[in-house]
């Protein structure tokens, strides 16, 4: 086993510590923190069965803790693939649901549980219901208010003679409320027709929203109002600015970087 090669010691005279060390080894060889779990884990069960059998007391990997995993960046499209994304959209209601979407950043759920009257198409302003029943407010502009009027004054009107029931919800299909496995499927259906080769869901519209709000120059607090996050750090998981952009903003304001 390689713990016992770069520890040097039989099973019975390991310490926590060296346990420890090993771990500090493996990652400053540059394994990441799941191949170190893995590792650790081997060595877990190992002592475990060495205890067991009676060979050893203690098992001194179990005090050792897994090295954290760092969440990855997530994914999100660029302005260019957005505007491929919409212009794909063909219905009126796939228009309204892709154009909503990425206007406001909403999550799926709040899209799907949207009532008529919850949107003020004037000041093109949503009260949307969020995590934990906590109500705020979501903002839309000039082209999603135009899908909008035009989903409701036709799609809509046509279905809405039709409904037997959620006469009240926005988007809407003959059977009623729109479900969010319906959402999902006319995302991947637009994001196909458009050549768009990326997985396409409606939580990556809500990254995207985030990520080119930050890369306009909006402060982290705002978007985390807007998305309706609790804490700010959840807001710092789910976005993040270019790197293009980062060298863009570097470039222009550092002392030493300015070009002359």
């Amino acid at each position: 086993m390689d713990f016992f090669n770069e520890v040097g010691k039989n099973p019975a005279s390991v310490t926590s510590y060296d346990v420890s060390r090993f771990v500090s080894a493996l990652s400053k060889k540059g394994l990441s923190p799941r191949s170190i779990s893995r590792k650790l884990s081997s060595v877990r069960t190992f002592y475990r069965y060495l205890k067991k059998i009676q060979l050893v007391q203690d098992n001194p990997a179990k005090a050792v803790n897994n090295p954290k995993t760092g969440k990855p960046l997530p994914s999100y499209l660029s302005q260019e693939e957005v505007e491929t994304l919409l212009n794909a959209a063909s219905t009126p209601l796939e228009k309204a649901i892709v154009e909503l979407l990425y206007a406001t950043g909403m999550r799926i759920s709040e899209l799907c549980s949207l009532n008529i009257q919850d949107i003020d198409l004037k000041n093109m302003q949503i009260r949307v219901m969020g995590k934990g029943k906590k109500e705020r407010i979501v903002y839309f502009g000039e082209r999603a208010k135009d899908a909008l009027l035009n989903y409701l004054k036709t799609e809509r009107s046509q279905i809405a003679t039709k409904l037997k029931k959620d006469q009240e919800a926005l988007f809407v299909t003959k059977r009623g409320r729109i479900s969010d496995m319906t959402v999902r499927r006319i995302l991947k259906r637009i994001a196909l027709k458009a050549g768009i080769h990326k997985n396409v869901y409606p939580h990556l519209l809500r990254h995207t929203f985030a990520t080119h709000l930050l890369e306009e120059g909006m402060n982290l607090r705002g978007v985390q109002e807007l998305l309706g996050h609790k804490n700010i750090e959840t807001t710092e998981v789910y976005t993040h600015v270019s790197i293009r952009k980062l060298v863009e903003i570097y470039d222009r304001t550092h002392p030493r970087a300015k070009h002359e």
